[in-house]
Order: structure tokens, then C-alpha cells, then sequence
């Protein structure tokens, strides 16, 4: 149990270094074709301004310019009554906001980026920002603060100037933002300072797309090494479960050859007592015993070389046709005669059919699911055999009053040397074949054995054979 607990601690912490070791190489992709889209979009976009100030001498803005020196120039008129050159936090929102609209509204970059960018092959839709970072009016050569931005005073007043890259990096506020460019602006009336960026909202999955090839190949190596994992584990898990049952069917194989070795010895020390020599009717009974005890022995012997054969050659059976009621009945009418303490019924509705059969297999299936009816009950032992034909097979239901078998040993117990946990104590002996054996028949015969049980309230087998 350590040794097994061992081996899936290992194989977790191996899975986890794995998932975690793609996890950071698929983030270092996703970190690297982010970069490349902002790269390559700043790029066109200095392309793009450079051929918009070749053509028209302008930057996009010229008219938003205008427009917000015009109406600087009726703000300053309207302040000249104000002495102390202080503005309403009102009325500081409505300028701001009138020169936002007027850069949103008349500027004619976006779309001169949108024709650009589509021209040269790449995503052309996306959404623009300005963010205004600074707005004074001037009066007088009077500075008249309307709008600082926190990151614009923050800058000006305690730390200097960033270098260029630096503060592109410090003006976007989203991972979709990509700067574009500055500007800064100052006539008589007043001094603009604003930022313009563009805003690829699918910028993700555009990203998603360009990396789906590593993030697949990454998925299906995690997936095929957890699969290899689950593999190996089973197998290996198998190899502990067979091991274990071979090492039962040894156990019980030299508890029974010791059964008629030890009753042979004491039976051979028994002839040599003067006292049994001159008993007739003591040596024959004895010779009675060793012979049956041979005939016992032997028959564990043959059992081994059976299994041994099995396993080198594919099972053979030798079928004729036979009346199945018939047959039936003389498997159970034998049995019945060696099992005087068990209580038989039966109930064939065969039609008269008649199927290809190797007797002597087939009497050994029955007799080991009549024997294990018999083996593992606690009371007296009541077998309902139910013979009938369906879907051109016959079936035969065998049920007992036994303990039973839980769920969990119903998934083994045709394997060979296995044995369910309730019977696998001294009590019931049995080297784990009986089964193993019904199941082998029924299959060499075309058909199969299938198994309802419930612990403490018996069993019922079901064998199908076609005819």
C-alpha cells in the first residue's frame, strides 16, 4: 500500500512539474505575441502619420485645433471679470468636456488609421481614445489651470522626463490600449497636452488565435503524458492484483496437496501397526482411503496441467447435439446424488431444443456453479435451476440462497485464481478456478455466464449457449 501510494505521489508531483513547466512556456509565448501586436500596430501607426503629414501637412488634429482655440478665446473673454483668476469646478467639467468632444469629433486620424491599416493587410477594426492629460487657459500671459491629470502632475512635479518608450509603457491603461502618439499644444488662448491610442477590443483573441498551435500541442502533451500515467498505473496495478492471486492460488494449492499427502502418510503408518495387519476389514478400509485420497491428489495434479495447458493452446471442445433437457437433467439427477444435504428444483421450458455441446465441459460447468451453490452457503442449501430458450439461445439460471457476492468482487470473479472476499477464508476452500473454468466453457461453447448477487441474499448465474 506504501509502495503504491509511493508511486502516485510521484506521478501527480511529475503530472503538476509538466502542467506547470507548459503553463509558463505558453505564458512566455502569449507575453511575446502580445509585444509583437503592439510592436507591429505602433509601427503602421508611425508609418500612417508620416504619410498623413507628406500628403497634408497635418497630423489628423488641425480642425480640432481650431475649433478649441475659437472657443478658448470666448472663455478667456468671459473670465476677464474674474479677478482672481479661479474657475467653478463646473464650469472647469464643461470646458474639459467641450475639448474632449471637440478631439473626438473633428479630428481625422481614426479613420485615415482604419483605411491604412486595411491596406496593408491587418485587423482594421478598433476602437480610438484621447486621453487629455493637461488643459490651461492663458490670459494675460496669466496661467489659468482648468484639468491636470494625477499621471500628468506626477510627472511635471517629482520625477523627470521618462524616455520615450518608458512613458508609452506608462500611458496605456489596458492591455488592449497601443499608443500612437502626443501632442502638445499652446497659442495666446490656451496650452493642450492629450495622448492618442488605439483599442483593439478582440486584441485577445486575435492573440488566442496566433498561439491555439502551441496551446494545443502544449494540452496533448500534458494529456498524453497523464494518459501514459493512468496506463502504467493500471497496468502496474493489474500486475500487483495478479501477483497477489497467484500468490493465493500457491497458498491454497499446498493447503490442499498437504490435505491428501498428510492422510496417505498417516493411512501408509497405519498398515504397519501389527495391531491393523491382522485386521482384514482395517486394511481394506485404509487402502479405501489412500485410494481416494490418491484419486483426489490426482485430480489437483491434472488441474494444474490443465491450467498450464490453457494458457499454451487455445481451448479445444469436441460438441455433438444433444436433447438440452435431457442433458440437464442428468447433470442435476448425478449431482443430487452426491450432495444429500442440498435441496434441488428445476424448471426446463427447452421446446425440444437441441445443441451442439461437449458433454464433458459442459458437465463441468454445470457441476462447479452446482458445487459453488452447495460451498458457500451457511444454511442448508436451496438450488433453483430454471432452464428456457430466448433469441435463439438457451439460457439456464441456476440460483442459491449462498452469501452472496458484492459488487465490487462481481467484476472478478471469472478471472482465474481469483477469490471473493467473502469466500476467501478457510472455511470455503477453493483454489479460485471454478469459475474461471464455467467462463471459459461457456465461451469455447459461443455463449456466456453472467452473475446477479447480493450479499447475504444469494446468487443467480446465468449461462446462455446458441443453438
Amino acid at each position: 500500500m506504501k509502495k503504491r501510494n509511493t508511486i502516485l505521489l510521484f506521478g501527480i508531483l511529475s503530472i503538476i512539474i509538466l502542467a506547470t513547466v507548459q503553463v509558463i512556456i505558453i505564458s512566455g509565448v502569449w507575453r511575446q505575441k502580445d509585444e509583437m501586436f503592439n510592436l507591429r500596430y505602433r509601427l503602421l501607426s508611425q508609418d500612417a502619420l508620416s504619410v498623413m503629414n507628406r500628403r497634408w501637412g497635418t497630423d489628423g488634429f488641425d480642425t480640432a485645433r481650431l475649433v478649441i482655440s475659437a472657443q478658448s478665446d470666448k472663455w478667456v473673454r468671459e473670465i476677464t471679470s474674474i479677478k482672481d483668476d479661479t474657475l467653478s469646478t463646473v464650469k472647469k467639467q464643461d470646458m474639459l468636456l467641450y475639448v474632449k468632444m471637440a478631439l473626438n469629433d473633428e479630428q481625422d486620424l481614426s479613420p485615415f488609421l482604419s483605411d491604412f491599416f486595411e491596406r496593408n493587410g491587418v485587423d482594421s477594426k478598433f476602437n480610438y481614445k484621447i486621453r487629455v492629460n493637461r488643459f490651461e487657459l492663458i490670459r494675460n500671459d496669466t496661467i489659468i489651470p482648468v484639468y491636470a491629470s494625477e499621471e500628468f502632475s506626477s510627472r511635471i512635479n517629482r520625477r523627470p522626463p521618462r524616455p520615450d518608450a518608458d512613458r508609452q509603457r506608462q500611458k496605456a491603461k489596458s492591455v488592449s490600449e497601443i499608443y500612437v502618439k502626443g501632442a502638445g499644444w499652446e497659442d495666446n488662448n490656451f496650452r493642450l497636452d492629450f495622448d492618442y491610442f488605439i483599442d483593439f477590443t478582440d486584441k485577445q483573441n486575435i492573440i488566442l488565435r496566433d498561439t491555439s498551435a502551441s496551446l494545443a500541442l502544449s494540452l496533448l502533451s500534458i494529456l498524453v503524458v497523464v494518459g501514459l500515467f493512468l496506463i502504467t498505473y493500471r497496468n502496474l496495478m493489474e500486475e500487483k492484483r495478479l501477483s497477489n492471486l497467484k500468490t493465493d492460488f500457491i497458498n491454497n494449492m499446498t493447503h490442499e496437496l498437504k490435505t491428501p499427502l498428510s492422510t496417505i502418510t498417516v493411512a501408509g503408518r497405519t498398515l504397519e501397526m501389527p495391531q491393523i495387519r491382522s485386521n482384514e476389514e482395517k486394511i481394506l478400509e485404509t487402502a479405501k482411503m489412500i485410494g481416494k485420497q490418491s484419486v483426489h491428489l490426482n485430480q489437483l495434479i491434472n488441474m494444474i496441467l490443465e491450467i498450464s495447458m490453457w494458457e499454451r493452446t487455445q481451448f479445444q471442445v469436441d460438441k455433438k447435439k444433444v436433447d438440452m433437457e435431457e442433458l440437464m437433467k442428468d447433470i442435476v439427477g448425478s449431482f443430487r446424488t452426491g450432495s444429500t444435504n442440498c435441496t434441488l428444483s428445476q424448471k426446463y421450458n427447452f421446446n425440444g431444443a437441441e445443441v451442439d455441446l461437449d458433454t464433458v465441459y459442459f458437465t463441468t460447468l454445470i457441476n462447479n456453479l452446482l458445487s459453488n451453490a452447495v460451498k458457500y452457503s451457511e444454511k442448508d442449501p436451496v438450488i433453483d435451476i430454471e432452464g428456457f430458450t430466448e433469441d435463439s439461445k438457451v439460457c439456464i439460471k441456476i440460483a442459491d440462497n449462498g452469501i452472496g457476492i458484492n459488487r465490487n468482487d462481481q467484476k472478478h470473479i471469472f478471472d482465474k485464481f481469483y477469490r471473493a472476499s467473502t469466500g476467501n477464508i478457510h472455511k470455503y476452500k477453493g483454489l479460485g478456478l471454478g469459475l474461471y473454468y464455467v467462463k471459459k466453457i461457456a465461451e469455447a461453447h459461443g455463449g456466456d455466464v453472467a452473475v446477479s448477487s447480493k450479499p447475504g441474499k444469494g446468487s443467480i448465474f446465468t449461462v446462455t449457449i446458441p443453438y
